[in-house]
């Protein structure tokens, strides 16, 4: 059986066309397995394993349409593959069968994993030189308060007062009781 693994980094992606890829390598629909807003870095993704776990029986097929979507680091590519080729499982990385008995397919399959980290790793530094280019600019500023200034004092002076618990305020003013706890000590609370 042929098992298919799609992902993408952000929620704003789409994984149409590597579905629709998936389906052209011959993964039936309710075999395609997706991950939507998680990094080729993270390795514990909820639709990875679930693919990883119906692609149990010898002779099955793990397919991928790029080997980046499966694993952006060599030591996470290899692991996989290790746990497919020890339950005989076969992985697809698009129109390629990875054959891990033949040295050349080993090689081309390390050269593609290195790819896969490498691009990685220029994303994160492209990532950070941006944030800091911004932060010395002044554009970066994290996220907004949940309340206007106002309210935020109005909060606070509640709870100093004593007359309130954390619970209260966070139902009146329609935010959690983590916020309720940051605004008071962003003004040096208790």
């Amino acid at each position: 059986m042929k098992i298919g693994y799609a992902r993408c980094s952000t929620d704003e992606q789409d994984l149409t066309a590597q579905i629709d890829a998936l389906q052209r390598l011959g993964v039936e629909p309710a075999h395609i397995y997706t991950d939507l807003g998680y990094t080729g870095t993270n390795r514990d993704r909820p639709g990875l394993q679930q693919a990883l776990a119906a692609a149990s029986r010898p002779g099955d097929e793990l397919v991928v349409t790029k080997l980046d979507r499966l694993a952006r680091s060599v030591p996470d590519a290899r692991d996989i593959v290790a746990s497919l080729t020890d339950r005989g499982v076969r992985l697809r990385i698009g129109e390629s069968l990875h054959d891990p008995e033949d040295p050349t397919g080993r090689l081309l399959f390390n050269a593609l994993a290195m790819v896969a980290e490498f691009e990685a790793d220029l994303i994160r530094a492209r990532t950070r030189e941006g944030m800091a280019v911004a932060k010395a600019r002044g554009r970066l500023r994290g996220k907004r308060p949940k309340l206007p200034p106002s309210q935020e004092r109005r909060l606070v002076e509640l709870f100093l007062s004593g007359e309130h618990t954390v619970g209260e305020l966070a139902e009146d003013f329609g935010v959690s009781r983590a916020t309720v706890y940051r605004a008071v000590q962003r003004v040096g609370g208790p």
